[in-house]
């Protein structure tokens, strides 16, 4: 196997006694694209100032390209975008291109950078002008202008239009096809799916998922069945349905959402209900995320009621 670009190695990070990053473990090789979920607050942003360098761990180790992410010399294959990007609002947009690009010993030509991200009309133009989405575009082109071996990026489109978010993925997957490597976080759930590889969840500090994106989805049970149904048919009889938890309707087409879609498939056939069309669907990577989180949530209650009734308890027992 080759050598690992990421490693973290049981890492724990507190903020106080906010504990974002609680013992976790991740391994990234070269060329692999993963995708990190996460609702807000979810440690995604503290794990990667982690692996750029920019924190330290409390616990744990983390290394970059096998070495001290803090050490400079680890990081001149690296490129970051963070969530927010300071640029010098009196350079031209061409003028900070070249200097990042200085930086770097193999930098991309500045002209085929500009171009790829679609700034090439912007060049001349201070960035103190630019809009919050060009400034956006402008930030990942500057973490990949070095011709780094692996790119952080958290929240890399947040403030895109449609456009602006096809170029830049068109882009990333461009750099990911040469052998480049990417970790990114993002809200935007069908972004991860549609650039991803290999998804990590990430909640209350804790890893609930590590695997290729398929085998994240198909973790959970809950399937979408769709049907058509004559017009004005009663939906109330699906709701009866073994195992159906949501009904939604757009005209006679008609969606299920059940734990298993063979039980109500089976159950369908027997039923007085008439339906044709039937088309059964795995989740999305959106319904898997809110389920693993939702479940987690409901672990994490279940684990302090548990200990309260111990507590509790145990102040009751006689001395």
């Amino acid at each position: 196997m080759s050598t690992p670009v990421i490693e973290v190695d049981h890492v724990t990070r507190r903020f106080g006694p906010v504990v974002a990053l609680d013992d976790v473990s991740l391994t990234v090789r070269p060329g692999e694209l993963v995708g990190l979920l996460g609702p807000n607050g979810a440690g995604k942003t503290t794990l990667l100032s982690l692996v750029d360098g920019l924190r330290r761990p409390d616990a744990g180790v983390v290394r970059l390209f096998g070495a001290d992410p803090r050490n400079p010399a680890s990081r001149t294959r690296l490129g970051s975008t963070p969530q927010e990007t300071g640029l010098p609002p009196t350079l031209r947009v061409a003028e900070v291109v070249d200097f990042v690009s200085r930086h770097y010993p193999s930098a991309q030509p500045a002209a085929a950078l500009l171009e790829q991200f679609g700034l090439s009309g912007l060049a001349r133009r201070q960035c103190g002008g630019l809009s919050g989405g060009e400034k956006r575009r402008l930030a990942v082109a500057l973490a990949l202008a070095g011709n780094p071996a692996l790119v952080l990026l958290d929240e890399p489109t947040t403030g895109l239009d449609v456009d602006a978010r096809l170029t830049l993925w068109e882009a990333l997957r461009a750099y990911h096809a040469a052998g480049g490597t990417i970790v990114l976080t993002s809200h935007y759930l069908d972004e991860v799916q549609a650039l991803a590889e290999r998804v990590v969840v990430i909640d209350r500090g804790r890893v609930l998922a590590d695997d290729a994106l398929a085998t994240v989805i198909g973790r959970v049970a809950v399937r979408r069945v769709g049907l058509t149904l004559p017009d004005g048919a009663d939906l109330a009889p699906l709701w009866n349905l073994p195992g159906v938890v949501g009904v939604t309707a757009d005209g006679s087409r008609v969606e299920l959402l059940a734990g298993d879609a063979d039980a109500v498939v089976r159950a369908l056939v027997h039923s007085d209900v008439q339906f044709s069309g039937i088309e059964v669907r795995s989740a999305s990577l959106e319904e898997a995320f809110l389920t693993m989180t939702a479940a987690a949530e409901t672990a994490t209650a279940a684990e302090t009621a548990a200990a309260t009734k111990t507590t509790d308890e145990g102040a009751r027992e006689p001395a």
